[in-house]
């Protein structure tokens, strides 16, 4: 009796930890099996999955999407949009089950383990989920991976706080398991959920876009890969070949070589026969397109992508890069599809190409390209504002869907170049557009009868600069080849031929200055393109009228053809403003023979620069005809104004001349006064006193400016609205925040010449709007000298949206 009260009593006092667990067998038994790389279940009773793992301190790829998407451009959680992509690893601790991410931007490559955990252990490691061990049977352990599934790894709670559209929380009650999209492969594990999140929404993108903004709910992916085998050679990054880089820190390099190591981002490619002469690849490269895509699109982008076979060939390959449709059935985010997605969203937005990769060696598992499917209507529109597209009120002039379709197929190109591992190349326009991986825009003419020319609006085929950087990521050298050597040959060679190469940090900042580096321009001299851009802009123009929309439409819907076509000359104003401080460079190497490393742009581009850009001011350009204006009457009841439209102060009563003169001119005014372009031209100006100094910059933009006797009452105002722009921008300027001080006193120079120039003028003008507009200035003097720090500059109308015109980045 005494020895039965003690095994009771042993009995209850026993840890839980260590009770009797079931079999795997035992706990799935009526569960839904799913074979394949991790085996898991399926319990329909609870709504339940198990994972089976079988793989310890065996690195896998953990990779997070959204394939159920938000559908707004600004907010950005798109359809089939991935997120992180993780080498990951299950870890046994007891009763617990880890799965932890290794910290692979630090390493040691060496073969002495030691060294190599000396660096795991200097740097933090991350666990993404911790769970309980629920069964046992033969070293295989079943874990519930629905809570890891059921959470928002993908971060939508706090992209929707950031765009300050609200604070949302994961609603677990209203979440689930999406078994449609939850499968099985033997290289990949792929599981799917739905999350609703529940929260206050605060900004206006949530309510366009959701039917109840007060809950979304949207699908997220979750896949668990296998990765590569070793047999994978990482390829050296070097700034001139134009691909992205992964880089690490190397703490077993010798102390003379460089800590930092670089590879370059690829897909694997080998061929079948190595050598010189062309060949098949053992594996080809193929991308599919989204079934979801309608045609003349499909065509066009199956055509587009297409063209990077041209590029492979040069690099010695048969038909290594590949386009097909997607199989049906097929899931999008299957790793083992390379997809061209097509995303819907409620207004135009920006294209991506991102990939799977392998984050040890940079080996690209999957390309993953999401092409918006309005950007194509805006092209359309461009091509609508430059001639009368409906000469007979129905039938839209042909030349209209050519010019779109045509720049499907470079988005195409341009988006799979991102996921062949290609950055931007924004120098590509001076090389005759060289390369799909700049941002083209249309280039229109005027043909010998003055009429307007689209057969140039886009380039086809692949660039020359894109063959040459496929040759450098893709080129497979036989056995024996020093591949260093090989490399920089083809790098010397690319150089040699004259082709430039500059990517985002030197195109994308408003006071950049390379003379050859643009987003959305055309032409090697950005000086000539601008003028004969202009000459184009002013024929549409004469010429707009009802006929460039078609019948049936509200007359009020020409403002939304017109946008476009007044501002047809924004991006080549940008291009051309960077020559004014201007500096060309090269991402040139010590040894490689490049003449030009860093060169001023000579005095004489300087200037011809300058009197291009205050061209773009004068009244005369941005003055539009009165028939234009009497031809477009207010919004009609369910039109509402958007925000690709002109930004008005008449209410929107009617097009507001007035209000588009100042977007433009603020454009151009803002670019040309840029602090660190002035900074540039003082230090340029000390070099060389035949560079122009920022003193004659102003006084040719004020020049430009002036109101003039035979100007129309029109051209006045906006001349006067000019004058203004500048001086706010002068009292920004001297008023020196992160401004250089020899810039803030040259622009207090010119303040006190303007000060006393207006000063004298309002008693001898007998125009009271003149005399209003120096009284005016001389008050915005007086309140910046009473308070600097207080004083504020007024906000001019901004540009309507504008990129992208139809390319894209790279995530």
């Amino acid at each position: 009796m005494r020895f039965f009260l003690l095994v009771l009593w042993w009995s209850a006092c026993w840890p839980a930890s260590f009770a009797q667990i079931p079999t795997i067998s035992e706990k799935t038994n009526g569960f839904r099996p799913f074979e394949g790389f991790f085996k898991f279940y399926y319990d329909e009773k609870e709504g339940n999955i198990w994972l089976e793992v079988d793989k310890w301190e065996v690195e896998f790829l953990y990779v997070n999407s959204l394939t159920g998407g938000l559908g707004s451009n600004d907010i950005g959680l798109d359809r089939n949009q991935l997120g992180e992509s993780r080498v990951v690893k299950f870890l046994r601790s007891g009763p617990k089950v880890l799965l932890l991410e290794p910290n692979f931007r630090f390493r040691a490559e060496t073969g002495n383990p030691e060294e190599r955990r000396a660096v795991e252990e200097a740097f933090a490691q991350s666990v993404l989920g911790g769970f309980k061990v629920e069964a046992e049977e033969g070293g295989h352990v079943l874990i519930d991976l629905t809570p890891f599934l059921l959470r928002d790894a993908h971060g939508v709670a706090e992209r929707l706080k950031d765009r300050k559209q609200g604070n949302y929380k994961l609603d677990e009650k209203r979440s689930a398991l999406w078994l449609e999209r939850t499968k099985n492969f033997p290289k990949n594990s792929e599981f799917e959920a739905l999350l609703t999140f529940e929260g206050t929404p605060e900004g206006s993108e949530v309510r366009s876009v959701a039917p109840t903004p007060e809950v979304l709910s949207l699908r997220m992916h979750h896949s668990f890969v296998e990765l590569p085998d070793s047999n994978y050679r990482p390829r050296v990054f070097d700034p001139r070949s134009g691909y992205y880089a992964l880089s690490f820190q190397d703490y077993g390099a010798p102390i003379g070589q460089p800590l930092t190591r670089r590879f370059i981002y690829r897909h694997r490619l080998e061929k079948k026969k190595p050598g010189p002469r062309m060949s098949e690849p053992v594996e080809p490269i193929i991308y599919y397109l989204d079934r979801g895509v309608p045609e003349p699109i499909r065509s066009a982008l199956i055509e587009g992508a297409s063209w990077w076979n041209e590029a492979f060939e040069v690099a010695g390959y048969r038909n290594a890069f590949q386009v097909k449709e997607l199989p049906e059935g097929a899931d999008p985010m299957d790793v083992r599809y390379n997809v061209i997605n097509w995303v819907h969203r409620s207004t135009r937005g920006w294209s991506y190409g991102s990939t799977v990769s392998d984050p040890r060696t940079g080996e690209i598992i999957k390309g993953h390209v999401l092409l918006g499917s309005l950007r194509v209507r805006q092209d359309y529109l461009i091509a609508q504002g430059l001639i009368q597209a409906y000469e007979d009120g129905k039938t839209p002039d042909p030349r209209l869907e050519e010019m779109a379709l045509a720049r499907l197929r470079q988005l195409s190109a341009h988006e799979v170049g991102h996921t062949l591992g290609l950055t931007h190349n924004f120098a590509a326009s001076y090389n005759d557009r060289a390369s799909v991986m700049d941002y083209p825009h249309p280039y229109i003419t005027l043909d010998d009868k003055g009429e307007m020319d689209f057969s140039q609006a886009y380039d086809t085929g692949i660039g020359e600069w894109d063959k040459r950087a496929i040759l450098y990521g893709y080129q497979d050298f036989p056995e024996g080849t020093g591949e260093a050597a090989a490399l920089e040959s083809i790098l010397r060679e690319t150089v040699g031929i004259g082709l430039k190469f500059i990517s985002d940090e030197g195109a994308r900042p408003a006071g950049g200055g390379h003379p050859y580096a643009h987003l959305w321009d055309n032409g090697a001299s950005a000086v000539e393109e601008l003028e004969r851009l202009m000459e184009v802009r002013r024929k549409a123009l004469e010429e707009f009228g009802e006929k460039n929309i078609p019948e049936g439409l509200p007359l009020a819907t020409l403002e939304d053809v017109l946008v476009p076509l007044y501002f047809a000359h924004r991006y080549q104003v940008e291009a051309v403003t960077k020559l004014i401080g201007g500096v060309e460079y090269s991402y040139a190497v010590r040894g490689d023979g490049q003449e030009t490393v860093t060169g001023i742009v000579p005095p004489e581009q300087q200037v011809q620069a300058l009197k291009a850009l205050v061209g773009t001011l004068r009244p005369g350009h941005l003055a539009l005809p009165e028939s234009t204006l009497d031809a477009v009457p207010p919004r009609p009841a369910g039109y509402h104004r958007g925000r690709e439209l002109f930004k008005t102060y008449n209410g929107g009563i009617g097009l507001d001349g007035l209000a588009a003169a100042e977007s433009s001119l603020n454009h151009t005014i803002q670019l040309m006064l840029n602090p660190q372009r002035l900074a540039r031209l003082v230090e340029q100006h000390a070099r060389d006193e035949e560079q122009p100094s920022v003193n004659y910059l102003i006084e040719e933009m004020l020049t430009a400016v002036q109101v003039y006797s035979d100007q129309s009452p029109l051209e006045k105002q906006i001349a006067r609205i000019g004058e203004k722009l500048i001086l706010h921008q002068l009292l920004r300027l001297a008023k020196g925040d992160e401004v250089m001080s020899q810039v803030s006193a040259i622009a207090m120079f010119k303040v006190n010449q303007l000060e006393d120039y207006v000063s004298i003028l309002p008693d001898k003008e007998s125009d009271v709007e003149q005399q209003a507009h120096y009284l005016y200035m001389l008050e915005q003097i007086r309140r910046f000298r009473n308070n600097p720090e207080a004083w504020k500059m007024p906000e001019a109308l901004p540009l309507p949206d504008g990129a992208p015109i139809g390319c894209g980045r790279r995530e």
